[in-house]
């Protein structure tokens, strides 16, 4: 139901101004379905409703370890094979596995279920540790709460930035979080005053991103030294200061790139590069293609 509630609140309505979707739930057993819940969900679409979707999104389910029966591969192999975007969240994952749709490919799943993936499917290429991956037509998500990243990483790679964020506030969530980023800590970050102050320094990075940022500066700010600040960065956050910020400043120049008719080398200076050739240099390590070519195909501006 966790995994349910998370593609349904990212591809459901969301007001005046945000996409909708058609949305919709199918099983090979249309009808009253039980959860983990103890409350049974009625699903009125069967496997058919596949043929016409855009993007399907396979859920995880309990009896993961048991083989699928054939009119469920079938109909995700036709969906696939007649253009669909196929993704997978937690052990959803083994779905496509047994499509062998994931052969020669990366995949991810729940943490705790990779080992077991890997070991049935040795020709996929299983990195346990992703919030996602993405493999162009097919996408595979860890567990839990990593579908949210997985369901908004798509809505940005079709829509765009701008959509993504306006969704993910709508949901008060994190815009944006890169899919090697860890899907879990080790420990928690102990609750005392040097978490207060990062928290403080994170936020009041985010407000100066025009600024260069060195990491000495961040860690001056939190009370820290360099070292103290980079490893409680990265008990907190998954990943390291130089990481983060250079997601945030793409996710922040992809924004205004479609949303505003700003130049390139303007947009460049706000988020904190020197100059649009650094920008660029990243932009096309990073994304793929230059700015100038991902503003055509994702701006919003009139």
């Amino acid at each position: 139901m966790l995994a349910l509630g998370i593609v349904t609140e990212v591809f459901g309505p969301h007001g005046e101004g945000l996409p909708g979707f058609d949305f919709a739930l199918c099983s090979d057993r249309p009808g009253p379905v039980p959860t983990d819940l103890r409350v049974p969900l009625l699903i009125e679409h069967g496997l058919d409703r596949l043929a016409a979707a855009d993007l399907v999104i396979a859920l995880p389910w309990a009896g993961f370890r048991t083989p699928l029966e054939p009119a469920v591969l079938d109909a995700l192999s036709a969906a696939h094979e007649n253009g669909a975007l196929v993704a997978a969240h937690c052990v959803g994952t083994f779905a496509l596995a047994a499509l062998v749709l994931l052969d020669g490919r990366r995949a991810t799943t729940h943490w705790r279920f990779a080992e077991l993936l890997a070991r049935r499917y040795p020709d996929v290429a299983v990195e346990p540790d992703a919030l996602y991956i993405d493999e162009e037509r097919i996408t595979t998500g860890a567990g839990a709460a990593a579908g949210f990243d997985l369901c908004l990483h798509l809505l940005r790679r079709e829509y765009g930035a701008a959509m993504a964020n306006a969704v993910a506030r709508d949901m008060v969530l994190p815009s944006h979080r890169d899919g090697g980023q860890a899907q879990y800590l080790a420990a928690p970050v102990p609750e005392d005053c040097q978490d207060e102050r990062l928290t403080e320094v994170i936020a009041w990075a985010r407000e100066h991103l025009h600024e260069p940022l060195p990491v000495a500066e961040l860690a001056r700010r939190a009370v820290m030294s360099k070292r103290s600040f980079a490893r409680r960065f990265a008990a907190a956050t998954g990943t390291t200061p130089h990481a983060w910020l250079r997601s945030l400043r793409l996710s922040s120049a992809e924004e205004l790139l479609e949303t505003t008719d700003l130049p390139v080398e303007e947009i460049a200076h706000r988020v904190g590069y020197g100059s649009a050739a650094v920008l660029r240099a990243q932009f096309v390590r990073r994304r793929g293609v230059p700015p100038r070519s991902y503003r055509r195909s994702f701006t919003r501006v009139p």
